[in-house]
């Protein structure tokens, strides 16, 4: 899970040539003991992988949900029920793993992403939190001085476990049929909350340490990004094979102050991620990401996440060569009635879905999505066309019967 109010995303990518080696290398970050057997070959890894690296000649696209385990779905409501309190739904290891399995057992999507939060590690630094059911999350006592910088510590890995377990039990259950995904804030937005103490429309205080105190700020970046990578290698290590990267409020800055304040610190994980983990793609997302998309780029993740504002035609144009994009329906399509749906799905040419945290969309329209898109790339593979989607679907709303016909009729209507 990603913050309450932040964007999250199905992704179908659209690959590039991959810029950097598939060869592995040891992490310096002690082995686990448990840890998974040298990568496979590229051809035995799942597609997503392979099409976040950029890889020629797949199959087809991959496609999954960013947040698929959500209060969509009627297995995560009565679940909820019995365990009202999110930090115990993303802190205990059986939960996580029920609950990031609920929506791969119900679409099949290509990638199964770990059910957490972006402010999971923060108590691994030394900063405590809540999460209030009408304030989100709560910071006690927000890092504004340089002695409350001090005062943090590098990240105790072991306070994390119930994170590496759950992965590493995901991967046996998965077993192949999917990738799986971990995920991380980037320092830029893990630091807002820490700042503010919360979530906050206008992140006053940490922009106006860019200007009033700048060394304390920089330090405290500096600090995040080396802890998000050591938890980055973690997850990889317990058995993560792709990462996404949330910088959930760096659209919140000018393209040129987030050129200073967050760019530099992503890079710098993902310098060393590159360095110590070279087989596993990255992932960068931000929302209202338009104005950043070159920046983005030089950070040297393997892919880039377009939102809805963006069109994927100028996004891909402006990325150019060398990278992979996935993007960009409004989550907003998802409440529409099914003629509506359609049309979107044949306006989109690749499409990400961005969903936020809404619990009343109704559970057939993402069956019928991406049904109807798997069955368009097959008569699209036939017609000598090319798309950007697959996902078999079972809803427990429609009969697969049902979806089937109405998926057939949209065919029908654009061949």
């Amino acid at each position: 899970m990603v913050p309450p109010t932040a964007t999250a995303m199905p992704v179908f990518l659209s690959a590039a040539p991959p810029p950097f080696s598939t060869r592995r290398r040891r992490s310096r970050l002690p082995a686990i003991s448990a840890s998974l057997s040298p990568s496979p070959s590229s051809s035995e890894e799942p597609l997503l992988v392979r099409a976040a690296r950029g890889e020629d000649g797949l199959p087809r696209p991959p496609a999954w949900m960013m947040r698929q385990a959500g209060r969509y779905m009627a297995e995560y409501q009565a679940l909820a029920k019995r365990h009202p309190s999110f930090r115990e739904r993303s802190e205990n290891t059986d939960l996580i793993v029920e609950i990031t399995l609920q929506p791969w057992r119900a679409f099949a999507p290509d990638g199964v992403i770990l059910f957490s939060d972006i402010l999971t590690p923060l108590p691994a630094i030394g900063v405590p939190f809540d999460i209030s059911d009408s304030k989100g999350p709560v910071i006690q006592s927000p890092v504004r001085s340089e002695g409350q910088v001090r005062e943090l510590v590098p990240i105790d890995l072991d306070m994390l476990q119930f994170v590496g377990e759950s992965l590493k039990i995901l991967r046996n259950e998965i077993d192949g049929k999917a990738a799986l995904l971990g995920f991380v804030g980037a320092p830029w937005t893990i630091a807002t909350y820490i700042v503010e103490g919360g979530m906050t429309n206008t992140y006053t205080n940490i922009k106006n340490m860019c200007h009033t105190a700048p060394d304390v700020l920089r330090c405290l970046l500096s600090h995040l990004a080396e802890a998000i990578s050591d938890y980055i290698i973690y997850q990889v290590n317990s058995g993560a094979q792709c990462i996404q990267i949330f910088d959930s409020w760096g659209g919140q800055l000018p393209p040129h102050v987030w050129e200073q304040w967050s760019k530099p610190y992503i890079k710098k994980i993902v310098n060393r991620i590159k360095k110590e983990c070279p087989h596993v793609p990255l992932v960068l997302y931000i929302n209202g990401n338009g104005g950043l998309l070159e920046r983005m780029k030089d950070t040297r993740v393997d892919v880039i996440g377009l939102d809805w504002t963006v069109d994927m035609a100028d996004g891909r144009k402006r990325l150019g060569n060398g990278i992979s994009v996935q993007g960009n329906v409004d989550p907003a399509f998802l409440f529409s009635p099914l003629p509506v749906l359609t049309d979107e799905i044949r306006r989109s040419y690749d499409i990400n879905i961005i969903v936020t945290s809404v619990p009343k969309i109704q559970s057939d329209r993402p069956s019928f999505l991406l049904l109807s898109l798997l069955l368009l790339l097959i008569t699209n593979r036939l017609l000598g066309k090319q798309f950007i989607f697959s996902w078999p679907a079972v809803s427990p709303n429609l009969t697969l019967v049902q979806l089937t016909e109405a998926a057939i009729e949209f065919l029908l209507s654009v061949i």
